[in-house]
């Protein structure tokens, strides 16, 4: 043992006196931007915010692909909390499959399972996530995971085979704990979603649907044509 001591010390003061490096482990992949020109081509997309955003842009951004036996998830929103997607058999909160990338105060951003009970989302310790990775840059958190299309029949999981309405959630987290989500009325798709039909679907945010709707767009003609008019 002494031996193998006073080895190390030499090789130690060699390499301080020499300037010789240490072997460092080797570098972390950075996390891979997601891709929107892909969207509705070889995979599906979500955007909820202004118009003609993009993944590091929009409000909440959602992306989903086949990959073999697995889907692939890729999902954004303006938050430094959570974000999440939800799997239901109808638009309400309650009795759904969740998962939720979740920023934590070490700066990670993990992926959790949770299932709703009611309006309360619990979290489920069996994870059908795998291949996971996040990051938290330009206060959003973005996320990508693979979940299996098949799963053995359980409450909480759900076969992505079949088709479900999406939930799309976002919001603050404590200590690595999510909380009620940023909206009072998260935006949910309007018919259920299909993993094997591509799709590149837009929803405006609150702040772009009040002149949108039919009943604006004519109030705004007629009152632009009795401005330009006058009045008797």
């Amino acid at each position: 043992y002494c031996f193998l001591f006073l080895a190390f010390y030499l090789v130690l003061i060699y390499s301080i006196h020499t300037g010789y490096p240490f072997p460092t482990a080797p570098p972390v992949d950075p996390f891979a931007k997601i891709r929107v020109d892909d969207c509705g081509k070889t995979k599906g997309c979500f955007r909820y915010g202004k118009p003609g955003c993009n993944a590091e842009t929009c409000d909440y951004f959602l992306s989903y692909r086949r990959i073999g036996a697995d889907v692939e998830f890729e999902l954004s929103a303006d938050t430094d909390g959570w974000v999440a997607v939800g799997f239901s058999s109808d638009k309400k909160m309650g009795g759904d499959d969740v998962m939720a990338c979740v920023h934590d105060d070490n700066g990670r951003v993990r992926i959790q399972h949770f299932y709703n009970v009611g309006q309360w989302a619990k979290e489920i310790q069996r994870n059908p996530a795998r291949d996971e990775e996040g990051v938290f840059e330009n206060n959003r958190v973005t996320c990508r995971f693979k979940r299996p299309v098949y799963v053995p029949r359980e409450e909480t999981i759900v076969d992505l085979h079949l088709s479900w309405y999406y939930l799309f959630a976002w919001g603050p987290a404590i200590q690595g704990s999510i909380t009620r989500h940023d909206i009072d009325s998260p935006p949910v798709s309007e018919r259920v979603v299909s993993i094997y039909k591509y799709e590149d679907i837009f929803m405006p945010s609150a702040a772009y649907q009040t002149f949108s709707s039919p009943f604006c767009l004519l109030l705004i003609v007629a009152l632009t044509f009795y401005l330009l008019m006058g009045t008797p």
